[in-house]
């Protein structure tokens, strides 16, 4: 059994929360009191994220989609674990209370956590703020991907949250194969990167807590200072290289605006924001592990699993099975990014 058939209507909605979902509340959520009103967050999430308000405050309920799901797809249970791992840690994460495994209460498995006050950035130039602004946030970031960076596994519980080594050779065959599911047509440097990348690897470095998806929309800014108050969207989270984590999220020096949220072309001393080997240093110094050797490499990791991901949406926006309305424009970038990656491993950017 991959998952549960999807009702006739969502157990949750907008509105009163439902009877079974007020119970369980009041029975595993320490202090609540309600009744809840809910709201749908909307937003790019995988997993259906639903704000509840209450008298006793106010709480975000992450819930996997409804119906027919992979088994290690929408993984709220590993959310939930690894947000409860680092509460007592430096990454500032949600404080999250419980797990729900019974599909009876909202249709699926979902957990609930605090709602922290924050801001959300889509656009790395940050042009509505200050350059003082700008360069806390960028400090913030660097210094939490750091601190996740830093945390060894074991000392929080979490030693067996994913396999040890093989990582990188683990992710060139994961996405080399996602991409050969996918393909809609020729991408000659797709293929140029499917074949460097296995002869180019470099040493598996120490294994660590990686996010998978570490980047300035999935953190949360202070309502009025320029830090980081939680790191959410953790589904992706699990043990590996702690370099391929952090030049995943750096690759927005090397992308255009237009291509995929990055700050290539922009004025960055002008923004307050670091150049890349600012930032890069700045990164090797805080958390122990410098990716500057092979940072050719990391790139290009980084960009081909992203031109692997584009390609999915592109097949399931020429199959119609797109849930995305833009997913073939998003689909088209597929051919650009693996360009783009090319040029890296060329000496051409």
């Amino acid at each position: 059994m991959t998952g549960v058939s999807a009702p006739t209507r969502d157990p949750l909605s907008d509105g009163p929360a439902p009877p079974a979902l007020e119970a369980w509340l009041t029975a595993n959520v320490a202090g609540y009191q309600g009744p809840a009103t809910l709201d749908k967050i909307s937003g790019g999430q995988s997993n259906p994220t639903f704000r509840a308000t209450a008298p006793s405050g106010r709480y975000v309920i992450r819930r996997k989609p409804l119906g027919e799901t992979l088994p290690s797809a929408h993984a709220v249970d590993r959310e939930f674990r690894v947000l409860s791992a680092l509460a007592a840690t430096d990454v500032p994460v949600p404080p999250v209370h419980a797990l729900c495994e019974d599909h009876d209460v909202a249709g699926q498995m979902f957990y609930v956590m605090d709602m922290v006050p924050g801001r959300v950035f889509w656009d790395p130039r940050l042009e509505e703020l200050t350059t003082a602004e700008r360069g806390g946030i960028f400090a913030s970031m660097n210094e939490t991907i750091a601190a996740i960076h830093r945390i060894d596994p074991a000392a929080v519980g979490l030693d067996d949250f994913g396999r040890h080594g093989g990582y990188l050779e683990r992710q060139i065959s994961r996405w080399t194969r996602q991409y050969r599911a996918s393909e809609t047509g020729p991408n000659p440097a797709m293929e140029d990167l499917i074949a460097w990348l296995p002869e180019n690897k470099p040493a598996e470095g120490e294994t660590r807590l990686v996010h998978g998806d570490y980047r300035l929309d999935n953190v949360l800014i202070h309502p009025t200072e320029p830090r980081i108050v939680a790191v959410l969207d953790w589904e992706l989270s699990t043990l590996g290289d702690p370099r391929a984590d952090f030049a995943y999220h750096a690759m927005t020096w090397r992308f255009a605006p237009d291509l995929f949220r990055g700050l290539e072309g922009a004025d960055l001393n002008a923004l307050g924001i670091p150049s890349e080997d600012e930032y890069v240093g700045r990164y090797a110094e805080a958390s122990g592990f410098d990716p500057r050797g092979d940072w050719t490499f990391f790139l290009a990791l980084s960009m081909f699993r992203i031109a692997a991901i584009v390609q999915g949406i592109a097949k399931r926006a020429l199959d119609g099975t797109a849930a995305n309305a833009d997913a073939a424009a998003i689909g088209a970038k597929a051919l650009p990014i693996a360009e783009r990656a090319r040029e890296i491993i060329e000496g051409r950017g």
